[in-house]
């Protein structure tokens, strides 16, 4: 179920919105930014599923391992 709100914003980011997003796209790319802020169980079954991928996990340790004899070359 949907719920109307109603926000404030500056004049220049109402444009913006206007013109960059367009008209009737605008609730839509809203709520896509801050759903990830406000629903958090998504997040964490998110993380959960990841971590229980061991193929993606051993290529993710593989990846860190291979990136982090990098900054060693690295002058300062």
């Amino acid at each position: 179920m949907q719920k109307k709100l109603t926000i404030t914003v500056d004049e220049a980011v109402y444009e913006g919105l206007h013109k960059v997003i367009g008209r009737r796209k605008i609730s839509q790319f809203i709520e896509e930014l801050v759903r990830p802020h406000v629903i958090g169980g998504d997040l964490e079954a998110g993380y959960a599923a990841m971590a229980a991928d061991e193929a993606r996990e051993a290529e993710a340790e593989a990846w860190a391992d291979a990136t982090s004899g990098d900054r060693a070359d690295e002058t300062r």
